[in-house]
Parts: C-alpha cells; sequence; structure tokens
C-alpha cells in the first residue's frame, strides 16, 4: 500500500517541492535559523534532519570534536555548537558552505568550514563524533545538487565512504548515519562488511509511512565480518 500511495503522489510531490525550493528558505530548529539555496538538500520536507536533530539534542557533546560530513544546510553542525562542541562541517558543494558561513556568522556559533568529497581533505584528522545523513538513491548524480540524493548507480558514494572510513574508526569515535526504508540498507550493510564496518541499528522512528533508522557504525574483525555476511538482512526492505 506504502508502494502504491508513493507511486500516485510522487509527481505532484517531485512538481511542489521544485516550486517551493525556486528561492532559498529559511528552516529553523529551536532557536537556530538558516537559509537554505535551491541547489542544497533541504531540510524542510524531508524527515532524515530533525530525526537526527532530535536524536543528537540529549548527547552530551560539549568540548567533543564533531564531523558533519556532507553538511547540507548545516542545521546539524550549528546545534552541535551551540552545544559546546568543537565542530567541523564539510561538503562537496560550495554553495551549501557559502550559506553555513552565513549562517553561523548570523547565529553566532563557531564552525570549521572544509570543501571535501568524503575525507579526501581531512587526512590525519580525528573526531569524536561523526554524523552522516547519505544520498541512497541508486542513481548517478547529473549536478552538483543531485549528489546530495544519488549515490551512484553502483553505490559508489558508499563504497568510497567505507573504504575511507576506516582510518577514521577508533575505540572511543562515535559514528552515526541515517537511513530510510527506502534505500537498499542490505546492500549498503554489505559494502561496509566487505571494509569490516558493521552498522547496529540504535534507533528507528516511523513518519507518515516511512521508517527511518539510525545506525552506530563499528569496525568489526575478520571472524566477525564473517558471521554478520552469513546472518539475515539488517533491515529488511518494504
Amino acid at each position: 500500500m506504502r508502494r502504491f500511495l508513493k507511486k500516485i503522489t510522487h509527481p505532484f510531490l517531485k512538481l511542489g517541492l521544485k516550486l517551493f525550493y525556486l528561492k532559498p528558505r529559511k528552516y529553523k530548529y529551536d532557536d537556530i535559523v538558516v537559509k537554505v539555496h535551491p541547489d542544497v538538500f533541504p531540510p524542510h520536507l524531508t524527515l532524515s534532519t530533525k530525526i537526527l536533530l532530535d536524536f543528537i539534542k540529549p548527547i552530551h557533546i560539549k568540548n567533543k570534536t564533531f564531523l558533519e560530513l556532507g553538511c547540507g544546510s548545516g542545521i546539524i553542525s550549528l546545534v552541535a555548537s551551540k552545544k559546546g562542541a568543537i565542530v567541523t562541517s564539510t561538503d562537496i558543494n560550495p554553495t551549501a558552505l557559502q550559506y553555513l558561513k552565513k549562517a553561523s556568522e548570523i547565529n553566532t556559533l563557531k564552525v570549521e568550514l572544509i570543501s571535501s568529497n568524503l575525507f579526501d581533505n581531512l587526512k590525519n584528522r580525528t573526531f569524536d563524533y561523526i554524523v552522516i545523513n547519505p544520498p541512497y538513491y541508486p542513481k548517478n548524480p547529473k549536478n552538483i545538487k543531485e549528489q546530495a540524493w544519488f549515490c551512484g548507480e553502483n553505490f559508489e558514494y558508499f563504497k568510497k565512504l567505507f573504504l575511507q572510513l576506516s582510518d577514521f574508526l577508533k575505540n572511543d569515535t562515535t559514528i552515526l548515519m541515517i537511513l530510510s526504508q527506502d534505500c537498499d540498507i542490505s546492500y549498503i550493510s554489505s559494502i561496509a562488511l566487505k571494509n569490516q564496518i558493521s552498522l547496529e541499528c540504535v534507533f528507528e522512528k516511523t513518519i507518515v509511512m516511512e521508517k527511518n533508522f539510525i545506525f552506530s557504525i563499528k569496525k568489526t574483525e575478520k571472524e566477525d565480518t564473517e558471521k554478520e555476511i552469513a546472518k539475515e538482512p539488517l533491515i529488511k526492505k518494504h
């Protein structure tokens, strides 16, 4: 039923989103406000950003190093900064970084901005917390805006992410990533396992018939990896 409803409403939703995002739109969480450019991932009508914000809100991150990988609007970075974290925000989209810089100044919150494709420009850095809201639709992006939505026909984004992520997985590092039931979670998990990385679901929330999952990312030993590969899928796609 959910798939049927989504199929018949998708054209109208797509048109509505296109009209809504013809110009920059403000987004507010608590008392922090950002302006989101049309070429940047929109937190307004999507679910993942708000779910991550609510999940992070009660976590004690004061004086902790915090990376938002692929920050988009940067609202998560600003909330983390207000909570006292030492924040680094990266994105491949220069417009996203430009708008976040303005937002950080308006909200008088400190954020280090780095232009980077995943971890390319973060060599020799370590973080206490890393938060990832990834693109997960299997299609090749045509432009920089679409890179916030599409991970490549062969999930190239995740192949590079998990390959690089191995260098950032320390015992005291907390890495959180959100995924929707609309993506192929089992296949994404299999890519992680090939890099001796496991995804553990730590939070689940359903909004408007769509389930979203927050995963904790951990490094696994070779023996554990083999056991995980033999198991049933982590989350069955509906």
